[in-house]
């Protein structure tokens, strides 16, 4: 009876158990449908927000791109007024065509008095603005910047102005340039069917100042959108902020470099109606699913049993597993998870390990088992171990690298983990994998530093720049870079070999290290260029600070295997945010910066200066116009006579080159010689004036049977870095022009030295019959021995000599000297700048033998014929 009684409570303690088990099981289901809920809500919140960013910054791009071309046409409206001399009508047809299909209107030049002085549509008459804000915004800044203003109307925004300054030549505050956008512009009306029922898109100003918005039909676009303190971001916002009460998920952007915030409120309700409808069916099959639970909670004590017994199977395979496990490189662990008093899970044990994984673990394999996490590893490892488990334990698996330090380990090791739940508890696979990091942390150390100096490179630069930048303007900072030029490392490296040169570069890497702050990056980009990054805090004058220490740290000698080297540097300096708020444009304004500190006589620093950059800018311009125009022929050469002072008759031209330039006109050698001789550019222009000169002299040729010569300007450059002589070969017998017609004048530079190169070229020109003139005497450092050896057949005094003459007696010596010497080495005296009768006069006096000037003859285009040319001059 006992034995029965004690079946039965033991039958009916299995049944209670069962039913017991079936509602804790339906307890928890319960608690993980309701966190999966949770999980997925907050997903889809998560997913909602990312949407409504994704469109802000797609609307600020297109705002951005947008206000771009609007500003590109007020820059260009800017540039025609003051173009055209300030004659420019905007009423007028061309006008009209111009902006007839131009997005925007309104398009007016205000003087500096708020008056409207012309505007595409006079009879729209637009008010005095010299009250009105964005007038005041252009009249008080120091610097040029697009302001954008809203224009109301019935108490809405319905357009946007924009506008820019116009300076006088000395940077005066001179007028404004504007156009009007309408708010449907900038609204997104193109693409507003892509939005999300109840959307509302906006466009605010960088102080808050909403411009414009818009919405959907139906859906009102009033709101006051949320202060924002970064470039891009987002926010779920009240209800109370939106005229129609609904809460939304608000994205923001900046519009490029504009002072524009884009907006867009994806409404909350709209968004999370197919989750909450989702919820709601998914606690419909829960309430369902709990029934059939404690329906077959019956049938459990079977299935009981057998779980029994498989238990005990399973525990049988994983001692063998283990045993398997052992000959393997790799660590396995069975871990149980050990809930704290709040319910989460606060550590882990270990309930099974083979042999290398206690070996990782500095243990020995009994000690282990049953060991806690907690007290294997120090508390910030632990934290980072947990981390790693709970996430395996939450999700299933896990998979990834992680750096472990044991407390009875010295050191640390890279570990690649890879963990699987399993019946409440986690197998964990662990594989050393430090060399390999070690290696591929090797690599990209090789990668990101220069081998020579060990200095981060240009590679690094790239990456980490940008990043602090972000930082900087993140946390309201100050950032500034160093561009560094060595003074005399190429004459060093020249002179003292390339192995010496390595050696230099490594001594500059050491002192500059030295000279900066502990936390400052210097980085060497190539050759002898190096960048200083200076952060963390920075002020301004922290930059010049560090940069007279540079300067400093290099007066010392450097002390090389080879000898002793001295070098300076040249530092240009640019800082974040006033010289560029991105990293290219820091970089070039810093070169920039330095450009200008090689070009004042070096040694020295300079911030960048914006001036400067112009300036620079402006000949880049003129240079690369320079190079189309040789490219596409765009010179003309006019014809000086020389006249002979005794029989008043023509003996040559001189051919002088001008550039008839397609925008500026006409223009005189002054405004490009200088620039063609810098940039080398001379020496294609030289060819192309003596290709032009033999072309001319061919045609006159062909129709005048009396031809004077024709002389020719070489630059040094030309001579001194070209075979002038076979280019003077060359071009003559493609045209067939005699020796006899063509001279060339050179400067007294061309010749210093007397160098062999000058004297084996002089000889060649003499051998084809050309005569040689040397031009300019006086301004240069010719000597009479230098004169008689190059054996030059004309000598032509510069006009500076020439005004003397008839101003002082001094004057009248120095030029009869001139002509005594000049007679007395065979070469005859031509006078140049002859201005007045008085200095012909004086000049035929003091036996000069020719005469060119303006009062001879102004120079002539091609189109006069020679024969005029052969007119007694009077």
């Amino acid at each position: 009876m006992s034995r029965l009684t004690g079946s039965v409570g033991a039958n009916l303690n299995v049944v209670a158990a069962c039913f017991l088990s079936a509602l804790f099981v339906s307890l928890v289901g319960w608690a993980v449908l309701l966190g999966n809920v949770a999980a997925e809500r907050k997903a889809a919140s998560a997913d909602t927000m990312h949407l409504a960013r994704t469109l802000a910054q797609a609307y600020a791009e297109q705002v951005g791109r947008a206000v771009n071309a609007y500003d590109l046409a007020l820059r260009q409206l800017r540039y025609g007024w003051l173009l055209s001399g300030k004659s420019l009508a905007l009423d007028s047809a061309d006008a009209f065509d111009l902006y007839r299909n131009a997005p925007f209107g309104g398009v007016a030049i205000l003087d500096k008095n708020g008056a409207v002085v012309t505007a595409m549509r006079p009879e729209q008459a637009l008010p005095r603005a010299v009250g009105a804000a964005f007038f005041r915004a252009h009249a008080d800044a120091s610097v040029d910047q697009l302001v954008i203003s809203p224009i109301e109307g019935g108490g809405t925004v319905r357009a946007l102005r924009l506008s820019r300054a116009v300076k006088t030549g000395d940077g005066r505050f001179d007028g404004v340039v504007q156009l009007v956008v309408g708010a449907d512009e900038v609204t997104l009306n193109v693409f507003m069917h892509r939005f999300p029922p109840r959307a509302i898109v906006a466009l605010a100003r960088l102080d808050g100042k909403l411009l414009v918005a818009a919405a959907e039909p139906g859906t009102s676009a009033q709101s006051k959108l949320p202060p924002v303190t970064r470039r891009e971001g987002g926010m779920l916002v009240g209800a109370n902020r939106f005229g129609d009460g609904r809460a939304r998920y608000v994205g923001w952007h900046r519009a490029g470099r504009f002072p524009l915030v884009a907006f867009v409120a994806v409404d909350e309700a709209t968004a999370m109606a197919p989750f909450d409808a989702a919820r709601n069916a998914a606690i419909a099959h829960a309430r369902f699913g709990t029934l059939i639970v404690f329906g077959i909670a019956t049938l459990v004590m079977g299935f009981l049993l057998r779980l029994s017994w498989r238990k005990r199977e399973s525990a049988r395979t994983g001692e063998a597993y283990r045993m398997a496990t052992e000959g393997s490189n790799d660590g396995f662990f069975i871990l149980a998870s050990v809930p704290g008093s709040a319910g989460a899970v606060d550590d882990f044990e270990v309930v099974d390990c083979n042999e290398h994984g206690a070996m990782l673990c500095r243990q020995r394999r009994e000690t282990l088992i049953g060991r806690r996490f907690s007290s294997l590893y120090r508390d910030d490892m632990f934290a980072r171990v947990m981390a790693v488990l709970r996430i395996a334990l939450d999700t299933g698996a896990y998979d990834g690298e992680l750096e472990f330090q044991p407390r009875a380990a010295d050191g640390s090791r890279w570990m690649q983990v890879k963990a699987v739940r399993s019946d409440g508890k986690l197998a964990i696979t662990l594989r050393d994998v430090s060399e390999s990091k070690a290696h591929v942390a090797a690599l990209e150390h090789r990668g990101n530093h220069d081998a020579l100096t060990g200095l981060p490179n240009r590679h690094w630069l790239l990456w980490y720049l940008p990043q602090a930048i972000e930082r900087a303007r993140d946390g309201g900072q100050a950032l500034a870079l160093l561009f560094i030029d060595l003074d005399g490392f190429k004459a060093a490296n020249d002179s003292m070999g390339h192995a010496a040169g390595d050696e230099l570069l490594r001594h500059v890497a050491h002192r500059l290290q030295e000279a900066v702050r502990p936390h400052d990056h210097v980085v060497r980009i190539g050759g002898d260029e190096f960048v200083v990054i200076l952060e963390n805090h920075l002020r301004i004058e922290d930059a010049a600070i560090v940069a007279r220490r540079i300067l400093f740290a290099f007066k010392p000698k450097f002390k090389l295997l080879a000898g002793t080297a001295v070098l300076g540097t040249s530092i240009g300096i640019s800082s974040f945010p006033g010289d560029g708020d991105d990293a290219p444009t820091l970089l070039q304004n810093a070169d920039v910066a330095m450009y200008s500190v090689k070009t004042s006589g070096k040694g020295s620093f300079r911030f960048f200066d914006p001036a400067f950059y112009e300036s620079l800018r402006k000949e880049l311009e003129v240079e690369k116009d320079l190079r189309r125009a040789i490219d596409t022929d765009e010179f003309v050469i006019h014809y000086q006579p020389r006249m002979d002072l005794a029989s008043s008759r023509t003996t040559s031209v001189e051919a002088l080159v001008r550039w008839m330039h397609p925008v500026r006109g006409l223009l005189e050698p002054k405004e490009f010689i200088a620039l063609a001789e810098k940039t080398g550019l001379i020496v294609r222009l030289g060819e192309l004036v003596l290709v032009k000169v033999c072309e001319q002299l061919a045609q006159w040729l062909q129709k005048e049977g009396d031809v004077v010569p024709v002389s020719v300007n070489i630059s040094s450059r030309q001579f001194n870095e070209t075979d002038i002589a076979r280019i003077f070969s060359t071009i003559m017998a493609r045209y067939g022009i005699p020796p006899r017609l063509l001279e060339i004048e050179l400067t007294e530079s061309s010749m210093m030295g007397g160098s062999s190169h000058v004297l084996e070229s002089v000889s060649k020109i003499r051998g084809l019959g050309i005569k040689l003139l040397v031009d300019d005497f006086g301004t240069g450092y010719s000597s009479l021995a230098q004169l008689q050896l190059l054996d030059f057949d004309i000598l032509k005094v510069d006009k500076a000599f020439t005004s003397r003459i008839e101003h002082t007696e001094q004057g009248i010596i120095l030029f009869t000297a001139i002509v005594t010497m000049a007679h007395a080495l065979g070469m005859r005296v031509v006078a140049e700048g002859v201005e007045t009768i008085n200095q012909l006069k004086i000049l035929r006096e003091l036996s000069c033998d020719e005469g060119q000037g303006y009062y001879i003859s102004l120079p002539q285009s091609a189109t006069d014929m020679q024969s005029r040319l052969l007119a007694p001059a009077g």
